[in-house]
């Protein structure tokens, strides 16, 4: 395993042990006073979130082999962590689901390396992205335990990255994406506010290649490595705080 993963991966769990921690603290200390009792009884209500994600790509080779009998094969060897804010609207539907909308902007980078089996030769790209992202959900919320309430939440995101393009990358990919998202979620009842870490995990259905190269017409040595690749595929880890 990479520095870079395990670095993330420790990070990640630092922070839900510090949710859970301060899940407990929060009902030990309120056995008997109920924060907030009657916020979950309107019908809608706004909130914000900050949050760290990690993007992948799930990448299926095709077996290309060049006419100089190279054979690419392209990796994302390591994670990125992101950074991500939104906005939330939530609109209660009953006592047990609600539907979600939350707006936001993912700040997050991929480092791709590419290599060719024959001659060891190695390239590398960094692909950053700046996804404007539109999640609409429905959170399923379960009994209201004193001061906490577990839930699980499921929806689409559609996403659209308006980053700047690089003429003659070795690979592109394309700007709008839809994924699907499974999650899991406390809401933690604070005097002033519903503090909510979310953990979610997002699955693209769109090919992301840019297949069509007509940039690389004067250089088509440079297409190899798209001819090497079917598919792109997206996924994504996201650790969501909202304030409610």
């Amino acid at each position: 395993m990479s520095a870079g993963r395990v670095i993330l991966s420790r990070f990640v769990v630092v922070l839900i042990l510090i949710a859970g921690v301060g899940c407990h603290a929060c009902a030990q200390r309120n056995n008997r006073v109920m924060n907030r009792p009657y916020t979950d009884l309107r019908p809608w209500h706004l909130g914000f979130s900050v949050g760290l994600h990690t993007q992948d790509l799930q990448l299926t080779h095709n077996g290309y082999v060049t006419p100089d009998g190279e054979s690419w094969f392209v990796e994302q060897p390591d994670f990125s962590p992101g950074f991500c804010v939104g906005g939330l609207v939530d609109f209660r539907l009953n006592e047990w689901f609600s539907l979600r909308v939350s707006p936001g902007i993912y700040f997050g980078n991929r480092s791709l390396v590419m290599r060719d089996h024959e001659s060891g030769a190695v390239e590398r790209q960094d692909i950053k992205s700046n996804q404007v992202v539109l999640p609409v959900d429905l959170k399923y919320a379960s009994l209201r335990y004193r001061n906490v309430r577990p839930y699980l939440v499921g929806g689409v995101m559609g996403a659209f990255d308006v980053s700047k393009r690089h003429a003659r990358d070795l690979l592109q990919l394309n700007s709008a994406d839809v994924l699907v998202s499974l999650g899991l979620g406390c809401d933690i009842y604070l005097p002033y506010f519903k503090l909510c870490p979310e953990l979610k995990f997002c699955f693209g259905l769109t090919d992301m290649l840019r297949h069509d190269r007509p940039d690389l017409a004067d250089d088509p040595d440079r297409y190899k490595f798209t001819q090497s690749l079917a598919k792109a595929a997206t996924r994504m880890v996201v650790l969501t705080f909202y304030f409610e």
